[in-house]
């Protein structure tokens, strides 16, 4: 008997993005998903009227940070009918228009063949330009990856947060990070216990606007330092004791 195919619920976080969004839902494959939720994390524009207009589900959660906008859409969900069940994915993929919403097909490919459990979209591997990917980000996400690699034996190339999950897993990394390190936590858990992952080439463009990490000094330190906690604590964390879950405290 065929395996019913896994349905696909696509968060995006959202922050003051009015410009792009329309854009983004306009280009979403919208045969390979069956929700779309924004996530209108504190927007002082009309980034939910834009939402809305395109077709997608809007939920709002005030408190700033990308790992609680994640964890609001996760929970609209698994939460709300239709609700997705441990065999379907949720997808994940910024409002900036700096991905390429149509490589979404190309990120669910190993997870609808059951090959993988998450799959990470990588501008790495698909030659992101450097006008595209900023500096800081290039050096932020080279340092990581070599850390995840040295520390943790880890064959990352990117920290890229277009990236797709099966329910079951996702609810088994107990995510918690709420803000900056949402996606090393994914992969360093995703690694420590034993989870299929995969990357696939994804293509990268400048996005619309300021970037809300990386677009500021302050941003991008904040960030690495989140993320570099985030190896380090967990680095120390397994040398203690390997957890028999993967609930732990956020940094």
């Amino acid at each position: 008997m065929t395996a019913p195919v896994a349905r696909v619920g696509l968060v995006l976080p959202a922050f003051n993005e009015e410009a792009a969004l329309g854009l983004v839902l306009a280009e979403v494959p919208r045969a390979a998903v069956a929700r779309i939720v924004v996530v209108d994390n504190g927007s002082t524009d009309r980034s939910a009227e834009v939402a809305r207009a395109g077709g997608a589900e809007v939920v709002r959660e005030d408190r700033r940070g990308y790992g609680r906008a994640c964890l609001a859409g996760i929970e609209r969900l698994l939460a709300t009918a239709p609700a997705l069940t441990d065999t379907d994915i949720v997808a994940f993929l910024d409002a900036d228009h700096s991905d390429y919403p149509e490589d979404l097909v190309r990120i669910l490919a190993p997870l609808h063949a059951g090959e993988v459990d998450l799959v990470i979209g990588s501008r790495v591997l698909g030659g992101a330009a450097m006008d595209a990917l900023l500096p800081q980000a290039w050096f932020g996400n080279r340092l990581a990856c070599f850390l995840m690699r040295v520390l943790f034996g880890a064959r990352y190339t990117d920290l890229g947060p277009f990236r797709a999950i099966r329910v079951a897993a996702l609810r088994r990394l107990d995510m918690q990070d709420p803000t900056f390190g949402w996606t090393v936590e994914m992969q360093l858990k995703a690694k420590s216990f034993g989870l299929r992952v995969t990357e696939v080439p994804v293509r990268y463009r400048k996005r619309i606007g300021e970037s809300k990490i990386t677009g500021t000094l302050t941003g991008t330190l904040r960030a690495g330092w989140k993320i570099i906690g985030w190896i380090l604590t967990w680095r120390l964390l397994l040398l203690v004791r390997r957890p028999e879950s993967p609930r732990s405290r956020s940094l």
